[in-house]
């Protein structure tokens, strides 16, 4: 497997830090406004990566943060005449319930900043104590020149960094480059005490902070948008290193951002598309189906037409699980209910066994072989949709020679390629709709929040060999959501009931 970092510029074998397991970090929003289709993007790329490692079997702790203390809230809780925590807390409740509309798994930590001052300020001191930080009138600013690999990550050399940076001119400063790690209170914003009087960190502190608190000194994969290399993800390195000495992320990986037009979509610049509306008018499995047609390091351009396009073509693989469905109680059904599989074979491995036709036996397993070597390059979706609309065809195909000539070969090539149409769309989180676990506006989004939620608490449960708390989550998955959860070498499968 190898994924495109953007720290070496070229793909590079992935090897986590400790075998099958990944630690990985995306940045989350500023909560000062609602969530747009750009965040959108940056949420489904992480979120399938999260997915595809899980299917591979990597035990994954993702953590994605809330910038929930910065100019904006700043501006807009003044101009409200509210506290500033009323206006994040009224963004995250709705960047939850939008991320939940699109499918997004959600994290198993999500840090707000101010819950993590005192490991700020605690990470500042060491940092002046080492003298690659310096205080100015109650601020403290990192000294770049102190960090010779500064600029690394963005490609960019000290010299050009002047040009474009987004610095604040402050004469104090000792170099025009340095960037705030703690700045002092002014009036009207909310400050906390530290060593150099009240005041609040700078922009990029909280992310190396928060992210050597919850998955240790050096993580395996960190995440988000192109617009984020520099210079925040610069600076996360420079702070992180500079107090650990150890490299601070193995593997960096930025999707590319969405246009609006030939603009980049951003809340500055007023040309947003907000997620809560977008889903009024378009599906969200399409939405999705959008976004994963266009590699993930690449521009998105947004266009109304191609997400109605998208959600042509996914009909086509949504009608291949009905037609499955209307089959009655056969083997196709039983991939879709496993509940209902106990008189049946129902994996993969027994469907193939009945395979009379071999050619049809290694298409099968040719297409499965495509998904997977073309996710394992650098997570090519565009690619491993092709594998995933093939297998379709191929389910339909059979399906047909099965009706024609109730041959019970055709018949079991047909359930093979369903079956591993699902799994496969189940890593890309395509089918929800068809499988009963998507839907729009707020009751049906908390729903499929809470659903993941308590599977992802399973999951950590089984890990932990709690197999009595696990079993009391399947219980009430089953029981308050209608949700069947199955264990397979792939990693959970849920499905709704009766349905």
């Amino acid at each position: 497997m190898k994924i495109h970092s953007t720290l070496t510029g070229g793909k590079e074998e992935f090897v986590p830090l400790t075998p099958g397991e990944v630690r990985m970090y995306v940045c989350g929003v500023t909560p000062y406004d609602y969530s747009h289709i750009g965040h959108a993007r940056s949420a489904v790329v992480f979120d399938v990566v999260r997915r595809y490692l899980l299917f591979k079997r990597f035990q994954v702790t993702m953590v994605r943060n809330y910038t929930d203390v910065e100019d904006k809230i700043i501006r807009r809780a003044n101009q409200e005449g509210v506290p500033a925590h009323e206006i994040s807390e009224r963004y995250i409740a709705a960047e939850v319930e939008d991320m939940a509309s699109l499918g997004v798994m959600a994290p198993d930590v999500a840090p707000k900043a101010t819950e993590h001052i005192p490991g700020m300020v605690a990470l500042i001191q060491r940092l002046v104590a080492k003298d690659v930080a310096y205080v100015v009138d109650g601020d403290v600013y990192f000294e770049i020149r102190r960090f010779p690999p500064y600029g690394r990550l963005s490609g960019k050399n000290l010299d050009e960094l002047l040009a474009g940076a987004r610095v604040e001119v402050d004469e104090r400063k000792r170099d025009p480059r340095d960037f705030a790690l703690w700045k002092a209170a002014k009036p009207g914003e909310p400050s906390w005490p530290s060593p150099w009087g009240p005041g609040r960190p700078g922009w990029h502190i909280e992310c190396s902070v928060m992210s050597i608190r919850y998955l240790g000194e050096t993580l395996d994969i960190h995440g988000g948008g192109t617009d984020l290399i520099f210079p925040h993800h610069e600076c996360e390195i420079a702070q992180a290193e500079a107090d650990t000495g150890k490299t601070f992320s193995r593997y960096w990986l930025h999707n590319g951002m969405v246009n609006l037009g030939a603009e980049k979509m951003s809340k500055s610049l007023g040309n947003v598309l907000a997620i809560r509306e977008i889903v009024k008018r378009h599906d969200p499995d399409a939405l999705r189906l959008w976004m994963l047609g266009t590699h993930y390091r690449n521009t998105l351009e947004w266009s109304e037409e191609r997400v109605k396009e998208s959600a042509r073509a996914l009909q086509r693989l949504r009608n291949v699980i009905r037609l499955a469905r209307d089959r009655g109680n056969d083997a196709g059904v039983q991939v879709i209910e496993p509940h209902q599989a106990s008189a049946a074979a129902s994996s993969v491995a027994e469907i193939l066994a009945m395979i009379k036709d071999e050619g049809v036996r290694r298409e099968i397993d040719g297409l499965v072989s495509q998904f997977t070597a073309t996710m394992d390059d650098d997570f090519n979706t565009p690619r491993a949709l092709a594998a995933l609309f093939d297998l379709g065809a191929v389910a339909n195909r059979q399906r047909d020679t099965a009706d024609q000539a109730s041959t019970e070969g055709s018949q079991a090539s047909g359930t093979a390629a369903v079956e591993d149409l699902v799994r496969a769309g189940n890593v890309l989180w395509l089918l929800a709709g068809v499988l009963g676990l998507s839907g729009r506006g707020t009751e049906p989004n908390r729903q499929i929040k809470a659903v993941q939620d308590l599977v992802a608490a399973r999951e950590a449960a089984r890990r932990r060999r709690d197999w009595q708390l696990a079993d009391q989550l399947r219980t009430r998955l089953l029981h308050e959501y209608n949700v069947i959860i199955e264990d397979t070498a792939a990693g959970p499968r849920v499905t709704p009931r009766d349905q």
